[in-house]
């Protein structure tokens, strides 16, 4: 498949048009960056780990009946994918104490949550995605009633399998952050799955498996990278 312009540039992708009306390509970025673009870096292989993860998780899912945008592997860095709006939502799924919640509600990073949450942001790098709730959403027109359900119906499904699948492989599911779109009028999973966008714990030590290794300058982040896509290879 042929890449025509590119579309969109991000901190960790870009996005090319093809022929294909309903097609794109996503190219992934080595780049790094950390505390809304603050701190920027290079993981080297980042976008071939974060590339072929997205794409097994993606196929994953669609077997466990999540809709998403994934289409097939192109290249090590690329990937075809479905021609989806991207709602300008992030959503965050919490399992487990860590971050910037641990810091914004004072309690020990590590603490099991008694349930788990679901926090929405607004996607703009501009404002610092800001936390919103349902209320915002509707009164500034960023998706309706439905859409919102779906998402968070979608959400907590993913939340369930991914829990499972991960600790197959010794990796606790600590928290992660997921993107949706429309396409063709309905709502599905977008963006990528990787531990740029999950925050990953290894069950027996504790390790850091994901992009905390960068933000804290951990070490052996490239090393750590791959570790992860090594075990969800098998």
């Amino acid at each position: 498949m042929q890449k025509l312009e590119m579309l969109y540039e991000g901190k960790a992708k870009k996005v090319f048009k093809t022929v294909e009306e309903k097609l794109y390509i996503v190219d992934y970025k080595d780049d790094a960056t950390a505390f809304n673009g603050v701190k920027k870096g290079t993981i080297v292989g980042k976008g071939v780990v974060n590339n072929k993860m997205s794409a097994a998780m993606f196929l994953m899912l669609e077997e466990k009946g999540i809709p998403t945008h994934f289409v097939k592997l192109l290249s090590d860095r690329e990937s075809l994918v479905k021609a989806v709006k991207i709602l300008p939502l992030e959503v965050i799924i919490r399992n487990v104490v860590a971050g910037s919640f641990s810091k914004r509600m004072g309690i020990e990073e590590g603490t099991e949550l008694k349930e788990t949450i679901l926090e929405f942001c607004y996607k703009n790098d501009e404002l610092g995605d800001p936390i919103i709730n349902d209320y915002h959403i509707y009164a500034v027109g960023l998706a309706d009633r439905e859409q919102v359900a779906t998402v968070k119906e979608y959400a907590f499904k993913i939340n369930e399998i991914m829990k499972a699948y991960f600790l197959e492989r010794g990796i606790r599911l600590v928290d992660f952050k997921l993107e949706f779109g429309l396409y063709e009028g309905k709502v599905i999973l977008a963006d990528e799955i990787s531990p740029d966008t999950c925050r990953l714990w290894d069950v027996a030590t504790g390790k850091k498996l994901d992009k905390d290794r960068f933000r804290r300058d951990l070490g052996d982040v490239e090393a750590t990278y791959q570790e992860v896509l090594n075990r969800i290879q098998g």
